[in-house]
């Protein structure tokens, strides 16, 4: 049975990772750990836990973390880089849910993060946990570095394209609708719903934090550095994550739609849709899964791929716990079979 430990066991990632682990059958959630609530039993914070875990939030130490055999930061961008290094002297896993180890270059993630890094040096070690891409690699991983909701979408929609050089890498766009738990758990205005409600913005346009983890996931696709404007846009529902993805086809590409079903035929979360299918976001609400379609309008030479993930989920924690279960030899799918919620 492996000890799983859960740093940050009150934001929207942390619960979701106690609903997933709290019924994966070779796992024993043994600390989860909340300044505010140490103390606390989790299932009363979290009713809908009761029966499932029988645990009390603790402050996040070092020393009682270590009897875990692995630990999940669901914890903000700048808290794992704290912790991480004294759990892998110590001989345990780390997979961090926060951007503190997604980017190789260190001097890139300083700037868009606005804070100096506690570890630089152990960047070079992590693994960038995004399955479809990295699964040798995460297997033999000691810390893996889930991907964000925004990235996993879009890399996902996009790679099939950029593996096989069909598409112009400096005109790559991506249009992105996310649900407001996106934001996380915290009181802020924006986030509000009656700030939120009936209502329908983009943000960050000039720029956002996740913009060069894109690049740096396609760029490796590509072998080369790719283009690409990313627009994200905060829409009135809970969770989801919509991406519009537009690319110009070269010349004499064809059979988009067969290479889209090889690339993901063996890949458990990514379903790739007929031919003319519009995913929705409640389609994957609650699941693991990737739901993808291609469109050519008109017949002409740009690509619309359409692709749909829970962002609490396959965005967030339904990876991290594909990427332990990768990690201890497990079936990648363990605990993981979850149908989607409808409506």
């Amino acid at each position: 049975m492996i000890k799983a430990g859960i740093v940050g066991g009150t934001g929207y990632t942390g619960v979701e990772l106690l609903r997933i682990l709290a019924r994966h059958p070779d796992v024993e959630v043994a600390i989860v750990t909340s300044r505010a609530d140490a103390g606390v039993r989790v299932d009363a914070v979290y009713p809908s836990l009761r029966k499932l875990l029988d645990v009390t939030f603790t402050q996040p130490e070092i020393e009682t973390l270590a009897h875990c055999d692995v630990v999940f930061f669901a914890t903000p961008n700048g808290t794992a880089m704290h912790m991480a290094e004294a759990l892998l002297e110590r001989g345990v896993k780390v997979i961090d849910l926060s951007a503190d180890f997604r980017l190789q270059n260190v001097d890139e993630w300083q700037h868009w993060y606005g804070m100096a890094h506690a570890c630089p040096e152990l960047v070079k070690h992590a693994v960038y946990g995004l399955p479809e891409t990295n699964r040798a690699a995460i297997q033999q991983a000691n810390l893996v570095a889930c991907p964000g909701c925004y990235p996993t979408a879009v890399q996902l929609g996009f790679l099939p394209l950029i593996e096989n050089q069909l598409v112009d890498l400096g005109h790559l766009i991506a249009d992105v609708k996310s649900g407001a738990s996106g934001a996380g758990r915290k009181a802020e205005l924006a986030t509000l719903m009656s700030e939120t409600g009936e209502s329908f913005k983009a943000y960050a346009v000039g720029g956002h934090r996740h913009l060069p983890e894109i690049r740096q996931g396609l760029g490796t696709a590509a072998g080369q550095a790719v283009q690409l404007t990313f627009v994200p846009h905060l829409i009135p529902m809970i969770r989801g994550i919509h991406a519009t993805l537009y690319a110009q086809l070269k010349v004499g590409a064809k059979d988009i739609q067969a290479l889209y079903e090889q690339r993901y035929q063996n890949e458990a979360f990514v379903d790739v849709l007929p031919p003319g299918a519009h995913p929705d976001t409640r389609n994957v609400r609650g699941s693991n899964n990737c739901q993808i379609a291609l469109h050519q309008p008109q017949g002409g030479n740009t690509l619309v791929v359409l692709s749909v993930i829970d962002n609490l989920v396959k965005g967030a924690s339904g990876q991290a716990v594909q990427n332990m279960n990768l990690m201890f030899g497990l079936e990648e799918t363990l605990g993981l079979a979850t149908v989607a919620l409808y409506p």
